[in-house]
């Protein structure tokens, strides 16, 4: 079939939520929409008190303002269709409305990815590094890490989009996942060069994943013999709490990944796959703002000063 391409599907069915009993997704749906409402306030309120907080204007929160940035772009581009498919009886979506999907989604979710690989640099250079900090992180130098993460993010985007909406889709147009996922639409694929495009994706998917956590891990271990050095135990303490938050976020977010992922094909029902599927797209986003308000001193103490401020003093 070399002369088709991908005009042959003009739609897609989203089968994620179709074998769930209908009595079921009700519950499911309050349930997301809450977690979804609080992961959009929870990241407006981080980037609200980074702005408003003077003492918070250094590149850490610098980055982790982006950071709250792309993962509100990302639970957008996602939670609101899978929100409307829950309770819809027709879950189809366009083959442009999939592509874009698939888009933007890789493109938040890498952006997410390199910017946890940013931060972890820029907590590298401030444990090991002091005297060099404000050269290498100057706030040029900040601007152009973030702008080199959504510059990547979207390079991989964008090649992972052409790549599988350039394939041909010919046997069915059911996509047994919530989303327009990339390896449930590769199963749809057929053709000769199926095969090749497949083995290419995953490298294309996975490489730039591994290639930020063995980054995020080496700098964890130059950052961990820093701290062994320090000889006072609160002071060993003080400085391992800066990277506390960033590094609980780090292990959930490959944690649910690596779960997701690595998990045993044909040992799950729809059921559970399904559920899977949303502890990255709405569980994993839903956490990150409470780890990163919880865990660090100065982020949850401008929360509260912020709220003071503009609530109980508009009240009284």
């Amino acid at each position: 079939m070399p002369g088709q391409n991908y005009s042959t599907i003009s739609e897609f069915i989203l089968f994620g939520f179709s074998a769930f009993p209908h009595q079921m997704l009700p519950a499911l749906f309050l349930l997301y929409l809450l977690m979804y409402l609080f992961t959009l306030l929870g990241n407006l309120v981080i980037m609200a008190a980074i702005w408003t907080e003077h003492r918070l204007h250094t590149p850490m929160y610098l980055f982790l303002c982006a950071l709250s940035i792309s993962e509100i772009l990302f639970t957008v581009v996602i939670t609101p269709r899978m929100l409307s498919d829950m309770l819809s009886t027709h879950r189809s979506i366009t083959f442009i409305a999939c592509a874009n999907q698939l888009f933007f989604s890789f493109t938040f979710g890498y952006t997410h990815s390199f910017l946890l690989v940013v931060m972890g640099y820029d907590r590298y250079v401030a444990i090991c590094r002091p005297l060099h900090y404000h050269a290498l992180m100057s706030l040029q130098g900040c601007a152009r890490l973030v702008a080199w993460s959504w510059a990547g993010g979207s390079l991989i985007g964008m090649t992972l989009t052409i790549i599988i909406f350039h394939l041909t889709f010919c046997e069915s147009n059911v996509i047994h996942h919530i989303l327009c996922h990339v390896f449930s639409l590769l199963k749809l694929a057929c053709g000769e060069r199926t095969t090749f495009v497949t083995i290419a994706v995953i490298l294309v998917c996975v490489t730039p994943l591994i290639g930020c956590l063995v980054f995020i891990i080496l700098s964890y271990i130059f950052i961990v013999a820093a701290i062994l050095r320090i000889p006072s135990t609160e002071g060993r303490h003080k400085t391992f709490s800066t990277c506390a938050s960033h590094l609980t976020v780090v292990i959930v977010h490959y944690g649910f990944a690596s779960i997701i992922y690595l998990k045993s094909r044909g040992l799950y029902s729809q059921y559970t796959d399904t559920l899977m599927s949303t502890t990255y797209t709405v569980f994993t986003p839903f956490l990150s703002p409470i780890i990163f308000s919880l865990r660090n001193k100065e982020l949850k103490n401008a929360i509260i000063k912020s709220f003071h401020r503009n609530v109980c003093q508009q009240s009284i």
